[in-house]
């Protein structure tokens, strides 16, 4: 496991987290989703981080991100989105490299590290959105838990209780949100350990 921090570790870290921040700042809504759902690329940098130069930079790069947000532009969601993504910190780095490390930390390492990662991922935000986040957004914005649900069926009909909205908002969006960004950083990290010393030494 990478864990040793040398200089250029750190500054290889600071910049992708830097990255990170600005890229989660640009977020865009999906159509039928909930307002409070939105994509952005911040994970891109992380997945780098994460191949590149092990789980103690992903996680690192993970946390900065946030911080900057909650800086730079602050919350939309009552700090329940970045509270949300700071529980899933863990269950990011911890699977994801754990077998990563176990089938080897080569391509086919890689694809099923990140395939693995978005089923217990999405799984794990099924969870935390039905028993904490929606929770706490609802009890953030004064109304019940049923009043969020009928604020989400405006732009989807389809959604009529927690379930549905676990079902049809949920886990198509992190399915959505969390492929786009292991595409992105997987191809990204390829390239850059295909043509970058300086990375393969990292």
């Amino acid at each position: 496991m990478k864990t040793k921090w040398t200089t250029q570790k750190l500054i290889y870290t600071g910049m992708l987290a830097a990255l990170a921040g600005v890229l989660m700042s640009l977020e865009f809504s999906v159509p039928l989703m909930p307002p409070f759902y939105k994509v952005d690329l911040s994970d891109v940098p992380s997945v780098m981080a994460l191949f590149l130069m092990g789980p103690a930079s992903a996680a690192w790069v993970e946390i900065i991100k946030i911080l900057i947000k909650l800086i730079t532009v602050g919350t939309n969601s009552f700090y329940v989105g970045e509270l949300s993504n700071l529980i899933g910190v863990a269950l990011f780095v911890v699977p994801l490299w754990l077998i990563y490390r176990k089938m080897g930390q080569n391509r086919k390492a890689a694809v099923w590290s990140l395939s693995a990662s978005i089923v217990i991922r999405t799984a794990f935000a099924c969870f935390v959105n039905a028993f904490i986040t929606l929770p706490l957004y609802a009890a953030a914005m004064g109304v019940s838990l049923d009043e969020v649900v009928q604020m989400v069926a405006a732009v989807n009909p389809a959604i009529t209780n927690l379930t549905t909205f676990i079902i049809l908002a949920t886990i198509p969006f992190n399915i959505l949100k969390l492929g786009i960004n292991y595409l992105i950083g997987y191809f990204l990290y390829e390239r850059l350990h295909a043509v970058s010393p300086a990375f393969r030494a990292v």
